[in-house]
C-alpha cells in the first residue's frame, strides 16, 4: 500500500508546479542519464586540462594556444563513448598515453584509468595502471621532462604512482559498487516476478476451485435428469451434457496451473473482511468497513480479488502506518465493483524499518488486472489510497 517508488516522480512534478511534459522535466530526466554523466565528465576533464594550455603553447611542441585547445578538446571527447562500446574505455586510455609522452599531460590519464577500472573491471584496471606506469617511466627517461612534473626520481614517482593507483582504485571500487547494485536490482526484479507468478497461481487455483465446483454440480445434475428421462427421446441429450461437463472439468485440471501447495482452500470472499478488520484492530489499526449489500451477490472470483486487495492493504498499513485508522469501502455500480482503502500518511517514520519485500502492490495489481480491472495506488491530499475497480458480474 505504501509503495512510494511508483508515485515519487509524480510527486516531484507536482511539488515543482511544472507540467510533466514541459522542458524542465525533460531536463530533469536527462540529468541523471549516462549520456549526461559522460558529457559532464568530458567537460570537466577538458576544463582541468585547459589550465595547461598557456604552458603547452610556450613549450617546444609545435603547439599554439589554438592548436593546444583543439588537441585537448579532442582528447577529452574520447571519454564520451567510454561505456557504449566494448573498446570505449581504452580509447581515452590510448590517447592519454600519447598525451603523456608528447605533452607530459597527466589529467586525461586519471579519467582514463578510472574508466577502465569501472567499466572493464579489476583485471583490466590493474593492467591499464601497469601500462601507464611503464609508459610514464619511459617518458621520464626521455629529454625535456618538465621540472614541475618531478625533477628527481623520487619526486617523479611521488607524483606519477599516486595518480595511477588512486584513479584505478576508485574505478575498481565503483565497478564493485555497480555490480552490487545490479545484483540488488536483479533480486528485486526476481522477487517481483515471483510475487506476480504467485498471484497468478492463486488466481488459477481460485478459478479451478470455483469453476470446477460448478462443473461438478452440472455433471451430477445432468446425470440425475438423465435417470429421470429413461426411455424419453432427450435421455441421450442429458447423457451428452453430463459427459461434456466431465470433459470440461478434466480440461480445466490440465490447463489451469495449480498452486505450489497443490491446491488448498480457495481465497475467501467479502464475508471474511470483518475477520481481517478484527485482526488489524488487534495489531493497532482501527478499521472501518463499508460494504454495499449488493456486492455480496458478486461472483466468488471477484469477491476473492477484493479480499486480496483489502488483506494486502491492511498488512501494509500495519507495517507503514501503525496505529492509524484505515477506511475500507466496497461499492457496486451497475458496471463496476470498486474497492477503496485509505489511511492517513504517517508524519513520522516507525522506530524500526518494517520488514517488506516490496512486492505486495504488484501482487494486488496482478490479481485485479487478471480480472480485467484497473488498479491505482498513491498519496492524495495527505492520505494514502489504494483503488481497484473490477467489472461487475453477479453470481448466478
Amino acid at each position: 500500500m505504501h509503495d512510494r517508488a511508483a508515485t515519487s516522480t509524480m510527486r516531484r512534478a507536482a511539488a515543482a508546479g511544472r507540467r510533466p511534459d514541459g522542458l524542465w522535466p525533460r531536463l530533469e530526466r536527462w540529468r541523471g542519464t549516462p549520456h549526461a554523466v559522460d558529457l559532464l565528465t568530458a567537460g570537466g576533464c577538458f576544463a582541468l586540462m585547459s589550465l595547461d594550455i598557456p604552458g603547452l603553447a610556450r613549450a617546444d611542441n609545435a603547439l599554439t594556444g589554438t592548436t593546444a585547445t583543439v588537441a585537448l578538446a579532442l582528447g577529452a571527447a574520447t571519454l564520451l563513448p567510454r561505456r557504449r562500446v566494448p573498446w570505449g574505455p581504452w580509447l581515452p586510455y590510448g590517447v592519454a598515453l600519447v598525451f603523456l609522452v608528447w605533452l607530459h599531460e597527466l589529467t586525461l590519464i586519471q579519467f582514463a584509468l578510472y574508466s577502465v577500472g569501472r567499466y572493464r573491471g579489476r583485471a583490466a584496471g590493474i593492467l591499464a595502471c601497469g601500462g601507464y606506469l611503464a609508459v610514464a617511466c619511459v617518458s621520464y627517461a626521455l629529454p625535456n621532462w618538465p621540472a614541475h612534473r618531478g625533477e628527481t626520481v623520487s619526486q617523479f614517482l611521488a607524483l606519477v604512482v599516486p595518480v595511477g593507483v588512486l584513479a584505478t582504485g576508485v574505478g575498481i571500487a565503483a565497478n564493485r559498487r555497480d555490480l552490487v547494485l545490479a545484483l540488488e536490482r536483479q533480486r528485486a526484479e526476481t522477487a517481483l516476478l515471483q510475487a506476480v507468478q504467485g498471484e497468478r497461481s492463486s488466481v488459477a487455483g481460485d478459478v479451478h476451485d470455483f469453476v470446477g465446483r460448478e462443473l461438478t454440480l452440472l455433471a451430477v445434475r445432468a446425470e440425475v435428469l438423465s435417470r429421470r428421462a429413461r426411455g424419453e427421446p432427450w435421455e441421450r441429450d442429458f447423457d451428452e451434457l453430463s459427459e461434456t461437463a466431465r470433459r470440461a472439468h478434466l480440461l480445466l485440471n490440465e490447463i489451469v496451473v495449480r498452486r505450489a501447495s497443490g491446491g488448498g482452500a480457495p481465497t475467501p470472499g467479502l464475508e471474511a473482511l470483518p475477520r481481517l478488520a478484527r485482526e488489524s484492530r488487534t495489531a493497532g489499526n482501527e478499521v472501518r468497513i463499508d460494504i454495499d449489500a449488493a456486492a455480496y451477490r458478486q461472483s466468488p472470483l471477484r469477491q476473492a480479488a477484493v479480499y486480496r486487495v483489502v488483506q494486502e492493504c491492511l498488512t501494509n498499513a500495519a507495517k507503514h502506518a501503525p496505529g492509524l485508522p484505515v477506511d475500507v469501502t466496497v461499492a457496486l455500480t451497475p458496471e463496476r465493483l470498486r474497492v477503496t482503502v485509505t489511511n492517513p500518511v504517517p508524519t513520522t517514520l516507525p522506530a524500526t524499518a518494517p520488514v517488506s519485500a516490496g512486492t505486495g502492490t504488484a501482487g494486488m495489481a496482478e490479481r485485479v488486472h487478471a480480472m480485467g480491472g484497473t488498479f491505482d495506488a498513491g498519496e492524495r491530499s495527505g492520505r494514502y489510497e489504494v483503488r481497484a475497480e473490477l467489472p461487475a458480474r453477479t453470481a448466478p
